[in-house]
């Protein structure tokens, strides 16, 4: 269920730093995207689009963990009955009373080798280190999916990558409504005037071209930022050579920064932008012309491509996952290319294959390493020559899970801010939680009718923890 897919071809392969998982639950996503045509089908909305394929895939994973090369009982969670009253009493608990406290200081080590953490870490990208109150919130917002977190058939997924069936229709609609993007500029501050109404931002200060450049806001304006970037500092290697760990965050981080300098209001971004080695990890997207690699797939996993889940390999010292997305992936994909996606969470490991840490390791190196715990070294040569493998460093992709407490995330709109909202995944939404295109439509939704003073409740939040027939279900799935 993460989001941010960043989506173009790059040489002879595609790239997608991020896959994600979408669910019915997420009514503000799919409430803005009822209206947003289809590319493919200007009659549709895309959220039809989006129905309608996942009634054609259905998701049921038969495949969810292996180790050894054989397919695990993912049906059995593997909670002891110390585990099971941890996660009650994490889901019970206040968060003022969980504060900046980690995941790893509520559960006992075991807990974190069980099946159970095992499918939840790598279905939305946890580690033992983060936040206490994040895993509370995914544990209340996600307690329809525990049933099946095993099969993952409560997912909805996109017919293509979540750039092309999301990110570029929305671009098009908002183009034909007059919308001018401009890719040129990078903001730098604001200008405030601060008076009895409160914080007004005055002018937008900016470079384009290496240029120093000021836009004035007028009385009808309005000005909406996004604090920071989970995939700021991004970067891509290739079959022969490692993505490298970058420094510069980027202007999402710069700007905040900026603003959070004049204004404790605006948040402390040092509380996620400060660390690094417990943010980041290591995509990999995998272009190939040669069917092996995904008919050897299908078979052992015995889903047809688009309707498994991730396969996460437990006994990898990466914590490596890979999945197959129903193909053609991108648009104008050619018929005999098939592209899939993987991940690993642990990328200053050695690998158990490839002796070295994932971190340094090339897109040739990174298939080695999995084709060795799915026990196809075999085909290994037959899969590489035809294969484009382009790792992805993201060094802040987690850094929204960190510890935090009260005022490190900004509110969506500051106390006393009268023209101007923070939106995305650091701003503070009650309830909600962080990594998902959800938080980010729930975010500009609040942002846009406080601002407006628009008649209208943002799309509700579904809250299964009080939904007894949920709970029932969710009860019965943690004793399996």
């Amino acid at each position: 269920m993460r989001h941010r897919c960043r989506c173009k071809p790059l040489g002879a392969g595609y790239i997608e730093r991020l896959s994600t998982l979408g669910s019915r639950s997420h009514m503000c996503m799919f409430d803005l995207l009822s209206f947003v045509p289809s590319l493919t089908d200007a009659t549709r909305s895309v959220r039809d689009e989006i129905y309608d394929f996942n009634e054609r895939f259905i998701s049921d994973s038969h495949a969810r963990l292996v180790a050894g090369g054989e397919k695990l009982d993912a049906s059995n969670l593997g909670l002891s009955n110390k585990d099971r009253l941890d996660l009650t009493e994490i889901m019970a608990v206040s968060e003022a009373s969980l504060g900046a406290k980690r995941i790893a200081e509520l559960f006992q080590p075991s807990f974190f080798k069980t099946n159970f953490w095992f499918m939840w870490c790598t279905t939305f990208a946890f580690q033992p280190w983060h936040s206490a109150v994040e895993l509370k919130r995914y544990l209340h917002r996600f307690i329809q999916e525990l049933p099946r977190i095993h099969t993952l058939g409560g997912v909805r997924r996109t017919p293509y990558n979540q750039y092309d069936s999301i990110v570029r229709p929305l671009v098009a609609w908002l183009t034909e409504q007059g919308v001018v993007f401009s890719t040129a500029a990078k903001v730098t501050d604001l200008d405030f005037r601060y008076g009895p109404r409160g914080k007004h931002v005055e002018r937008i200060r900016y470079l384009e071209g290496g240029l120093a450049a000021a836009l004035e806001i007028g009385p009808d304006d309005f000005v909406f930022v996004t604090n920071g970037s989970m995939t700021g500092a991004s970067s891509f290697g290739s079959m022969t050579t490692p993505a490298r760990l970058e420094t510069d965050k980027g202007g999402a981080w710069a700007l905040w920064e900026t603003l959070a300098a004049k204004n404790e209001d605006f948040g402390r971004p040092a509380a996620f932008d400060g660390h690094i080695d417990e943010a980041k990890w290591l995509s990999f997207t995998v272009t190939l012309t040669d069917p092996t690699f995904f008919n050897l797939m299908e078979v052992f996993t015995g889903n047809e491509a688009g309707t498994g889940g991730l396969v996460t390999l437990t006994d990898s010292s990466w914590l490596m996952s890979v999945v197959l997305a129903h193909q053609p992936h991108f648009i104008g994909q050619p018929d005999d290319v098939q592209v899939c996606w993987g991940y690993g969470l642990l990328v200053d490991q050695e690998g158990d294959f490839v002796k070295k840490k994932m971190s340094d390791c090339t897109g040739e190196e990174l298939l080695v390493e999995l084709l060795g715990h799915l026990r196809l070294r075999a085909h290994k040569e037959q899969i590489l020559k035809s294969a484009n493998c382009i790792p992805c460093m993201m060094p802040l992709i987690t850094s929204q899970f960190m510890p935090r407490v009260a005022g490190d995330r900004p509110p969506v709109r500051p106390v006393g801010t009268t023209n101007f909202a923070f939106i995305g995944q650091y701003c503070e939404i009650p309830d909600d939680v962080v990594f998902t295109v959800e938080y980010s439509v729930r975010a500009a939704q609040t942002a846009v009718y406080s601002l407006l003073g628009l008649k209208k409740a943002v799309s509700p939040l579904y809250k299964g923890q009080y939904d007894p027939a949920v709970l029932i279900k969710a009860a019965k799935a943690f004793v399996r």
